[in-house]
């Protein structure tokens, strides 16, 4: 694929890539920004080559996992300063759990499920990955993202069946 190529689909993806940004930055979305900005110089410099083995939405968000990773593991000073940011869930601006008692319930089912779980549903109801997309973009055996998209699901179901007035 060619810069301009790459340029097209990174414009294409972008809004979704910044929202799975917040998501691996804990929402911090200053860190996701970081996040983002350091991805792409990535694969437009071509140390991160997209080869063809997933889809290029798939492969990008595993680019942006792997670079959230990275920043976390430089920058541990940093991520003490953003602690605040850990417990909390991010609201995106088209998220389906607007402010009605509804999603607000939804918002607090989803921050107690585990991190694992949380990113699952995230990749699978909000981004529209398959759960084997999802196991890609994690970096974990689709057996593991199943267990944790089953498990999630179940939780949540629990906690909003707990919820109900």
């Amino acid at each position: 694929m060619n810069r301009d190529e790459l340029e097209v689909e990174l414009a294409r993806e972008h809004s979704d890539a910044f929202a799975w940004a917040v998501r691996c930055s804990f929402g911090a979305r200053e860190a996701a920004e970081d996040v983002l900005h350091d991805a792409y110089e990535r694969i437009l410099s071509g140390r991160a080559r997209f080869d063809g083995r997933s889809s290029f939405r798939t492969w990008l968000f595993g680019v942006v996992r792997l670079t959230a990773l990275e920043q976390r593991r430089r920058g541990w000073l940093r991520l003490a300063r953003l602690q605040a940011w850990f417990a909390r869930e991010p609201r995106l601006a088209d998220d389906p759990a607007d402010d009605s008692e509804a999603g607000e319930q939804l918002q607090a089912a989803l921050g107690r499920l585990s991190r694992r779980q949380n990113q699952m549903m995230h990749l699978v109801f909000y981004q529209e990955l398959s759960v084997q997309e999802a196991a890609d973009v994690l970096g974990m055996p689709v057996g593991t993202a199943r267990t944790h998209y089953e498990r999630g699901k179940a939780r949540l179901r629990s906690l909003l069946a707990g919820m109900k007035p």
